[in-house]
């Protein structure tokens, strides 16, 4: 198998994707939107819950000599070829700070083991497992999908379409049934099929029944609306999913969860190189984790309006103009801070960010502003002081009462095991936590 590691927010010269040519036609320049189409599985699903990933993202943009990538992690594959996209605070092979985020913000267990797998593609691909709960809970609050399937019958209380061909070859002598088919609405259909398939392939893997355990009654619902399960059936369930993908606006959480069981139980076809030239992989959206990850840090002090679900919708002007979602307002009105969680370099934070800040500021008459970013260099906290004057009365000076501050929480590195990670991690984190309350003092 060809693979090629590279990092997020990076620049790669092309030389180095030639021994992944294919993979590289297949999903450079193409945006995150085409390449959900194809078969890549991007999370959160259709950037629905992402403030800072679009559906025109690209995950390789190509500019002159070189290919960038952006704030996504994971892997994407096809045929015999592998990409892997990890955290720019990798290690080699150990990324332990993609690890401990996927642990903060979507509470995996287990995640130790699984990511020290010998083979690095099955242990991002354990990565879609688990991912599993979530969508199945998130699609069971619409309830058991329930659609139309036609139904094929061979007795005497005929109730809809007689089948002439088939019955003249199941029942000739005539033996007083006939063969017919009629159109049912059920709950026992190929999507609920599909996710029963799934359940049942997870249910042997030595982490399977303490992940399904989180989902217990969601299990049993499926399990009572599948009586016509048959393991043999896979291929069947899988090849109809693919041919009749949910469609209607209202189960879109169905349709997620569809696309997460095919990627599921396609997968060990993908990993035995079948000869499948259809593009693959799990992607994560970096900003979207870091954002969720501050919030467990300094969520206690500040509120946290999100924009794809609505909540916490701000206006800038009356009349209800200008709708706002900064990241985080702090709670004490008497000396508000406006924060912002940016999961890119210190230096790629300009002007687009300050402008944007400044504009919060002013709206919630804040004088000072925090933008939370990762750091591995040493210089992690930045003050800005706002100007006042102007260039053409030659009068500009700093003005004391008003500043933005760049703080980047200190990652490890160079660090012998994931233990050692997170207990050097948590320092830092008591040390953000005491910092920003000097800041908004």
């Amino acid at each position: 198998m060809k693979q090629l590691r590279i990092r997020d927010n990076a620049v790669v010269p092309k030389a180095s994707f030639c021994e992944i040519s294919g993979i590289t036609q297949k999903v450079a320049n193409k945006t995150l939107k085409q390449l959900e189409r194809e078969g890549v599985f991007v999370f959160p699903e259709q950037m629905d819950e992402s403030d800072d990933l679009t559906a025109e993202q690209m995950i390789l943009q190509s500019v002159n000599d070189y290919y960038h990538s952006g704030n996504v992690m994971g892997f994407v594959g096809y045929g015999n070829e592998r990409l892997v996209i990890t955290s720019r605070f990798s290690d080699g092979e150990k990324d332990y700070f993609f690890q401990y985020l996927l642990e903060q913000v979507l509470k995996y267990p287990n995640l130790v083991d699984l990511m020290t797998d010998a083979n690095q593609d099955n242990a991002l691909f354990h990565l879609l497992v688990f991912l599993f709960p979530r969508y199945l809970k998130a699609a069971m609050r619409k309830g058991v999908y329930k659609t139309y399937v036609k139904r094929n019958y061979n007795d005497s209380n005929v109730k809809g379409v007689i089948d002439v061909a088939r019955h003249i070859t199941r029942n000739t002598p005539f033996v007083g049934t006939v063969a017919y088919h009629q159109r049912e609405y059920s709950y026992d259909n190929a999507l609920m099929e599909l996710v029963r398939h799934t359940i049942e392939y997870i249910k042997p893997k030595a982490f399977g029944r303490k992940l399904l355990a989180a989902v217990r009654d969601e299990v049993a619902l499926v399990v009572s609306a599948t009586p016509a399960y048959q393991p043999y059936h896979r291929a069947k369930i899988v090849a109809e999913n693919r041919n009749d993908p949910v469609r209607h606006a209202y189960y879109r959480e169905y349709r997620a969860l569809q696309r997460l069981c095919l990627l599921i139980l396609q997968h060990e076809q993908h990993q035995m190189g079948s000869g499948s030239r259809q593009v693959f992989g799990l992607l994560f959206d970096g900003a979207w984790l870091w954002e969720e990850y501050t919030n467990i840090l300094i969520g206690k002090h500040f509120y946290h309006p999100m924009n794809k679900r609505r909540i916490g919708a701000q206006w800038l002007f009356a009349q209800r103009k200008g709708l706002i979602y900064p990241d985080f307002i702090s709670e004490n009105t008497a000396q508000r801070v406006i924060a912002d969680a940016k999961y890119k370099p210190m230096h790629n934070i300009g002007n687009r960010d300050y402008l944007q800040m400044l504009a919060y500021m002013f709206r919630f008459d804040a004088k000072k502003g925090i933008f939370f970013y990762p750091e591995i260099g040493e210089d992690c906290i930045l003050q800005l002081k706002l100007n006042k004057g102007s260039t053409f009365e030659n009068n500009v000076a700093p003005r004391e009462d008003i500043c933005v501050v760049k703080y980047g929480l200190q990652i490890p590195r160079k660090v012998d095991c994931y233990e050692s990670f997170v207990a050097e991690i948590k320092k830092q984190e008591q040390v953000l936590i005491k910092a920003l309350q000097v800041i908004a003092t």
